[in-house]
């Protein structure tokens, strides 16, 4: 019962940016599982940023990455909207651009990560949207 109360104290005491860096962390540890390769963290640019960016065979995978702790505002996939999705598409044409990959076969995936009661479930989403 102890160790049930840390938990639960130790999780209040986080952040949102905390949250978000263990959500990030777990999703990487998931894609090298699928032999995804890292290219980049958290690039950023004036009109967005990417969470991940990756190495998937053929494919340069530009991966948003959304965590939760609960889902009393719905799946973390669902915040991926239209306007985050539009920044993230400039964002990776620029990163094609500056790293000379313009012709490269790419891809936007989300990855949903749900941080519940000591647990964590991580869900892929390929080609959750198009560029």
């Amino acid at each position: 019962m102890g160790t049930s109360h840390s938990t639960v104290a130790n999780h209040k005491t986080k952040t949102k940016h905390d949250t978000g860096l263990d959500g990030q962390k777990a999703a990487e540890s998931f894609l090298q599982t699928k032999d995804h390769k890292v290219l980049a963290r958290n690039f950023r640019i004036k009109t967005g940023e990417i969470d991940l960016v990756t190495k998937d065979g053929e494919y340069i995978v530009f991966v948003e990455v959304k965590t939760r702790t609960g889902l009393g505002y719905g799946f973390p996939k669902e915040s991926v909207g239209a306007v985050k999705q539009s920044r993230i598409i400039k964002t990776a044409l620029y990163y094609l651009a500056s790293h000379g990959l313009t012709e490269s076969n790419m891809r936007f995936d989300v990855v949903e990560v749900l941080l519940q009661q000591g647990q964590v479930y991580v869900s892929h989403i390929e080609n959750a949207f198009s560029g």
